[in-house]
């Protein structure tokens, strides 16, 4: 099947699961079927499904990413010695692990088409990956707790893994303890990775969106622990800043020096 099938045929098939979508078609235009197939991924709780679909998904998302263009950690040129500064988009970055800013509850986002880190995270991974943490919470038997970190395979994404944290939400004032346990998220996330003999880690801009964070105050703190943490010998030698807004880039360049 080529992408234009693949893609009516995974949306067909989620479209059968559920007698509430009985009545909706299969759009004409490439970029609603797109929207379409994202956003009834984000709403699907986590349960089994066939291997034909599982692999039609595979191949789909595999194309998709590839189509965006797949960055390659080799070809970016570090700001000093081991960190990386980039902005570009997470899910097509090829390194160990990159850093998912999740909610307590680990699933994912519900949301159709939200642009969070989170669902993108788990939109272009697949369905697997949903499925694969509603099975460690199932085992955990409560939410994440704020400032840790879990580790998962990354299936469709071109890394090797994906470290799960969850940042502090912010609805008032900025406190001592807010900052704290946004530096035990990346404590966590580096510490994690060197368990695991990751050799490159990958950090979104934890909290700054959704949970509202102060941008240059999360950027302090994010530099501050890996350059803390770089000091150690483990196998983590590389860390790359990711942003996504230009705000989030000139605050990075100010922190780490870059001319």
């Amino acid at each position: 099947m080529d992408q234009d099938k693949q893609r009516r045929f995974l949306i067909r098939e989620l479209l059968q699961e559920d007698r509430r979508y009985q009545d909706i078609k299969v759009p004409a235009e490439e970029e609603e079927q797109k929207q379409l197939l994202r956003g009834l991924i984000n709403i699907r709780p986590p349960k089994k499904i066939s291997r034909e679909f599982l692999a039609v998904q595979d191949e789909y998302l595999k194309t998709e990413t590839a189509a965006k263009g797949i960055t390659e950690l080799d070809a970016l040129q570090p700001v000093s010695d081991g960190l990386y500064l980039w902005q570009g988009d997470i899910t097509a970055l090829r390194c160990d692990g990159i850093v998912n800013a999740a909610n307590s509850g680990m699933t994912g986002c519900y949301v159709p088409n939200h642009k969070c880190i989170d669902n993108c995270i788990h939109f272009f991974s697949g369905m697997q990956l949903r499925m694969d943490c509603a099975e460690m919470m199932r085992e955990q038997g409560h939410e994440e707790e704020t400032g840790k970190a879990r580790i998962t395979k990354a299936y469709n994404l071109p890394c090797r893994y994906i470290l799960h944290t969850v940042g502090p939400i912010i609805s008032g004032p900025l406190t001592k303890e807010d900052c704290d346990l946004l530096g035990q998220c990346y404590r966590s996330c580096l510490e994690l990775a060197a368990e695991n003999n990751l050799e490159s880690l990958a950090f979104c801009c934890i909290s700054t969106g959704e949970f509202h964070f102060p941008n240059d105050r999360a950027a302090q703190i994010a530099v501050g622990i890996v350059k803390e943490f770089m000091q150690k010998e483990t196998s983590v030698k590389r860390v790359v800043f990711n942003v996504f807004k230009d705000l989030d880039k000139e605050i990075y360049r100010q922190l780490l020096g870059v001319c």
